[in-house]
């Protein structure tokens, strides 16, 4: 995979405030993650490359119009499981306080298949949430590694439409005022559907009481999703996938998304 390291033009940035920081992870620049050799396959198992993935994920974004403008990496496991981010917007979109993302993952010890997903990322905590993933391959299969640019291309495809929605989801979350009876009735449900622990209860109505981001103090749904999300910080990044996603359906069934 030299060659992808020669002509790729890495936009590593210092990682995000608690981003990808979970237990056995270490944040990488892309050239680490090229080292890691791909494991031999075989008859029913063929693995693909995370520096295969990265590379087609990129070209693909690029020429999908979308501009990248950062890049974090993670390995955890012995470099066996991959999850990266890239931060892209498109040519004249507007100025805004978060940012479109692309999430990455790869595993080479079968914990899941090849994927990415949309997300954002607010710029002033750096809080992430994701959305629909799209797996590139269900599973490793035989002529994954030979389809991976039109998997890829059909998953990045699909990114400009989440993205929009994503847009038009924040809008109706600034748009939804939320009173504190309200904002504890939401937490319980949030429990109920795993979005957050038990335990984080306290944490997430102590950030939405007292947010640490000015941003944060309209009293709103956008942040109290935020006042949720900031509690994740830290976790595993598969995990933060599940919870998040799980939290937009909360909040988009509280502003009549659903």
């Amino acid at each position: 995979m030299n060659e992808l390291i020669e002509t790729s033009a890495p936009r590593e940035q210092a990682p995000p405030r608690g981003m990808l920081l979970h237990c056995g992870a270490e944040l990488v620049d892309r050239r680490k993650v090229y080292d890691v050799p791909t494991p031999t396959g075989t008859d029913t198992w063929y693995p693909l490359a995370h520096a295969g993935l990265i590379h087609e994920v990129e070209t693909q974004l690029e020429s999908a119009g979308f501009v990248l403008t950062g890049e974090h990496h993670a390995l955890s496991h012995d470099g066996f499981r991959y999850f990266g981010l890239f931060e892209v917007t498109t040519p004249g979109r507007p100025d805004r306080d978060y940012s479109w993302t692309v999430a990455l993952r790869n595993s080479h010890d079968k914990s899941y298949p090849a994927g990415l997903v949309a997300g954002t990322k607010v710029l002033v905590c750096d809080n992430l949430a994701f959305c629909g993933e799209v797996r590139i391959s269900r599973k490793h299969t035989r002529y994954a590694a030979r389809d991976l640019r039109h998997l890829t291309a059909r998953a990045v495809g699909q990114l400009g439409d989440r993205f929009h929605r994503i847009d038009e989801r924040i809008a109706a979350y600034r748009g939804r005022r939320v009173t504190n009876a309200q904002a504890h009735d939401i937490v319980i449900r949030a429990v109920d559907c795993r979005a957050v622990t038990p335990s984080q209860i306290p944490v997430v109505l102590q950030e939405w009481r007292e947010p640490s981001h000015d941003d944060f103090r309209p009293r709103n749904a956008w942040s109290l999703f935020n006042a949720a999300t900031e509690c994740m910080k830290g976790m595993n990044p598969n995990v933060v996938v599940n919870r998040t996603e799980a939290l937009h359906g909360l909040f988009d069934g509280l502003v009549g998304l659903n």
